[in-house]
């Protein structure tokens, strides 16, 4: 895949989860601003619980991988995307992590 098109599908994907996050979560947090009530509201059942856990340990995971590029290979300003994991998400955060690593000297050629 030529990497302008990488770009532009991982822009699109990162940025239409905030939209969705923007759309579906706000407007009830915004009328009832229970911020840890929501995030228990995602394990009322099972199946919830098994999204959110995935959600956790991917943010968890993204973490772990931008603390250790951000050491071993210079990559900076990766705390951005921890903070975008965490909100809107994962996919946000992971997204602009991508996109991050591709501005470094050496990648991104193409």
């Amino acid at each position: 895949m030529p990497i302008p098109w990488f770009k532009t599908i991982v822009l699109m994907l990162g940025l239409g989860f905030a939209l969705a996050f923007a759309v579906l979560c706000l407007p009830p947090l915004l009328e009832n601003p229970d911020v840890l009530g929501a995030f228990a509201a995602g394990f009322v059942n099972p199946f919830a619980s098994g999204y959110a856990l995935d959600a956790i340990f991917c943010w968890a995971l993204l973490t772990v991988w931008v603390i250790h590029e951000a050491r071993s290979e210079g990559i900076r300003h990766g705390w951005i995307a921890v903070l975008l994991g965490i909100a809107p998400g994962v996919a946000t955060g992971f997204a602009f992590y991508l996109l991050l690593r591709l501005r470094q000297p050496g990648r991104g050629k193409g």
